[in-house]
């Protein structure tokens, strides 16, 4: 029987005041930084800049205020304690361009604890939720609910590392590839934001920075282990030499996971190396990849997550225990005709073996310290073999990013003035197999089920323009325009009789969306402590080719009507910060959307139908505080409230004849009204304790709707986390420093929902919707959260 949670939802409204800050203590510092390139590199010889140039106003993103763009970034992990030369003002630029409602979450919050994926580090953010997708490191992160809906991998944001996308053209990224201990840095770019980042950047974007060789300065070797068989052993080396700096990561983990068929085993290699050629000409390499193979559980409906959350006793599907989740397959691979059995996910071997490769370049070419061109090419293959249910998807995704742009700083009418004009093309095109999943074992294949050949092609322009009005305000423009052209044609099979006499059903798309998206801002510095930001933006989203051909039923067909969404968003926000101890932040946004992309689970396990809710709306309020309120305690929150509703929206529902229900005023499911992250700790800062610390941290996920119709609720969560941690430099000719922690998750052990897919809404045969009591019944929904677990590590550097 599962615990019930110690904390209600309507308990923990106090700590929403917490707020939450962005990112750095040094605002001031870095906004009067003078603008360089956008660049990555190992030092040069020095360039003077301008030498009168005024210092700019503080910035609501962490670092500099004056970045026309966020593409390329690597910092160090310590963000404040940036120079102010023409050289080292190079490294660590792009984290958030002026304007943008941003957060960085640096280094220091997460290299004391064992962080397995995207969500330890990324939920110190405000904005941001985290919810289990299918496999170990593959999380669906939502900024403002973006994401909330989908049942698997990322969309409606956009993902760079380093600057180099990692966002295909579909607009599909994972997180499998993504090891937090590579990176430095993480910024989080929160609202519409396609005028920068284009399609797909409706919730705004991410960018990921690894160490530049530098900060490393020698090699580190590390390794975290811990509850339920995981393990992770990793590499970071990095160095300068000359001209040229150069970092690389490598990690292997494996584990045997805590539900039922969820063991897992993956490699990761990130390298990225900057070469400065000659004086004005910077070349970047930046390389990426993951191997990936998985088990998969089955996702259950919330009635089996309460009989059996952790599918435990679930070998067979004959003698599965209840609340084993379970998938019916064909005996001859094909249809009925041979009878069908029923098996679980072990039993029939369900999983994902996948490999993702990146490889970009990046060539920069400084014209005179007031121009830069930057040329940039990426090609991103990812490859699949996922029999995640009844069916397995097979094929390979290869695509190539191309842009160009320059960044010009100078004087407009006697104002400070920062420019900036690019050009972009990218395109993806694949042939992509669903087989059916047959008994036997392992996974094996029957006959195809459809194919489906796709091409995706974005291209087109974008500009902005950041202009000082006066010493304390700042004023930024920027618009994009798109061209984006998805060619589909999905072939679906069908067999007939014990011999499967095969017909074949074809279904064609060729769409062509035309988006553009403005933006402006407005800063306003009002002194030292006080920054005050106001944003208007818009954001825009087309579907995927693959959403064009499957129906509410999860079966191929024609939904190729499907629109593209559009969102305007307004925020107002400011942060303070009095003095170095503490820092808030506060953010209210309102969002009005129009053809809203949802997606909502099938009964095809692992397949989801996509439609479009003509209009809706999403407000929320983002707190973030970071307060180091005694020497050694240090008190940091993130919370986000999201009120997130249809407000036009007819639903129509099939059983014999179609039903239609107005959903205009309903909540949109998946989407969690309050979210918070809350923590204190102390570290010892002086005599022979130095280094030793620890924390307390409190997570809290409020409940929210399942369905349209709002009539079942996924259950919320408090989890507390406990970590102590000792770091300490070593005096030796080989060794430079040790780091070491324990954690404990979930010290309560609270048994909780990690994922919980939007489910559909049925209907009796006199047009009736089923009550909550049966849409409890529907699988193909609920992953459990981790029980207790205990992970330790060590890191050791080298000189």
């Amino acid at each position: 029987m599962l615990r019930r949670r110690a904390i209600g939802s309507a308990s923990l409204p106090v700590l929403c005041g917490l707020l939450s800050a962005t990112s750095t203590g040094a605002l001031a510092q870095a906004a009067q930084e003078a603008l360089p390139p956008v660049t990555v590199e190992a030092p040069q010889t020095a360039r003077p800049r301008a030498a009168t140039r005024p210092s700019r106003p503080r910035s609501a993103s962490v670092g500099r205020a004056t970045r026309p763009v966020a593409l390329n970034a690597t910092d160090s992990a310590t963000v404040p304690n940036r120079t102010t030369s023409a050289g080292a003002a190079r490294d660590g630029l792009n984290q958030a361009p002026a304007g943008q409602t941003a957060t960085t979450i640096d280094r220091s919050r997460f290299d004391n604890r064992p962080a397995f994926s995207v969500s330890d580090v990324l939920r110190d953010s405000p904005g941001i939720s985290v919810k289990q997708g299918n496999g170990p490191r593959d999380f669906g992160i939502s900024i403002r609910g973006s994401n909330a809906r989908n049942g698997f991998a990322i969309r409606n944001l956009v993902i760079f590392e380093d600057g180099f996308p990692v966002t295909q053209p579909d607009g599909l990224s994972r997180s499998d590839l993504i090891d937090p201990h590579a990176y430095g840095a993480i910024d989080v770019i929160r609202g519409p934001s396609s005028a920068l980042y284009g399609n797909y950047a409706t919730g705004g974007a991410l960018n990921f920075r690894t160490r530049p060789g530098g900060t490393i300065d020698g090699v580190e070797y590390g390794v975290d282990g811990g509850s339920y068989g995981y393990l992770n052993n990793y590499l970071a080396a990095g160095k300068k030499v000359g001209n040229f700096e150069g970092s690389l990561f490598a990690s292997d983990v494996r584990g045997d996971g805590y539900i039922g068929n969820s063991w897992f085993n993956t490699q990761t290699v990130n390298f990225l190396g900057t070469l400065q050629a000659t004086p004005n000409d910077r070349f970047t390499v930046k390389i990426i990849n993951n191997d990936l193979s998985t088990r998969l559980p089955i996702r259950q409906s919330l009635n089996q997550y309460y009989l059996n959350p952790f599918q435990q006793g679930c070998a067979t599907g004959a003698t599965a225990a209840p609340g084993c989740g379970t998938v019916r397959l064909f005996n001859n691979g094909f249809n009925a005709t041979a009878g069908t059995d029923v098996e679980t996910a072990v039993q029939a071997g369900l999983g994902r073996n996948d490999r993702r490769t990146i490889v970009g370049g990046r060539w920069e070419h400084d014209f005179d310290n007031t121009m830069t061109w930057r040329n940039q090419f990426v090609f991103d293959d990812r490859n699949i073999s996922q029999p995640t249910g009844t069916t397995s998807s097979i094929g390979d995704f290869p695509s190539y990013n191309y842009m160009s742009d320059l960044t010009k700083r100078g004087e407009i009418l006697g104002l400070e003035s920062t420019t900036f004009f690019g050009a972009f093309y990218n395109t993806l095109s694949a042939s992509s197999d669903t087989r059916n999943v047959m008994p036997g074992g392992n996974a094996a294949l029957g006959r195809l089920s459809s194919n489906l050949f796709s091409e995706t092609t974005n291209y087109g322009v974008r500009a902005r323009e950041e202009l000082r009005l006066t010493t304390s305000l700042t004023a930024v423009a920027g618009v994009g325009w798109e061209t984006t052209v998805l060619k589909g044609m999905n072939t679906a099979y069908a067999y007939a009789g014990p011999t499967g006499i095969t017909t074949t059903t074809l279904t064609t798309a060729d769409r062509q969306f035309q988006n553009a998206a403005p933006e402006l801002a407005l800063l306003y510095n009002l002194n030292n402590e006080w920054l005050f930001r106001g944003r208007v933006a818009t954001g825009y989203g087309t579907p995927q080719v693959s959403n064009l051909f499957v129906l509410p039923t999860g079966l191929s067909g024609n939904n190729t009507q499907l629109r593209a969404q559009k969102n305007l968003g307004y925020d107002l926000g400011f942060d303070w910060t009095p003095n170095n101890t503490l820092k808030l932040s506060a953010t209210g946004f309102y969002e009005f959307f129009r053809n809203e992309i949802v997606s909502q689970a099938t009964p095809v396990a692992g397949t989801s139908y996509t439609f479009n809710a003509p209009r809706s709306e999403h407000r929320g309020i983002e707190l973030a505080a970071d307060w180091k309120f005694y020497p050694g305690w240090r008190f940091m929150a993130a919370y986000t409230y999201l009120d997130e509703v249809y407000t036009e929206y007819v639903e129509n529902i099939t059983n014999g004849t179609v039903f239609s229900f107005n959903r205009a005023g309903n909540k949109i499911p998946g989407i969690s009204p309050n979210e918070l992250t809350a923590r204190i700790g102390y570290d010892e800062f002086a005599g022979p304790l130095a280094g030793l610390g620890g924390f307390v941290e409190l997570q809290w996920k409020d409940s929210f709707y399942m369905d349209n119709a709002n009539l079942l609720k996924a259950p919320g969560y408090e989890l507390v986390n406990v970590n102590v941690h000792y770091k300490t430099d070593l005096v030796s000719d080989t060794f430079r420093s040790l780091n070491l922690f324990l954690e404990v998750r979930n010290v309560f052990d609270r048994t909780y929902v990690a994922s919980a897919n939007n489910i559909a809404n049925t209907v009796t045969g006199a047009g009736l919707q089923n009550p909550a009591s049966v849409l409890a019944n529907t699988t193909g929904s609920i992953y459990a959260g981790s029980p207790r677990t205990f992970v330790a590590g060590m890191k050791v550097a080298f000189r």
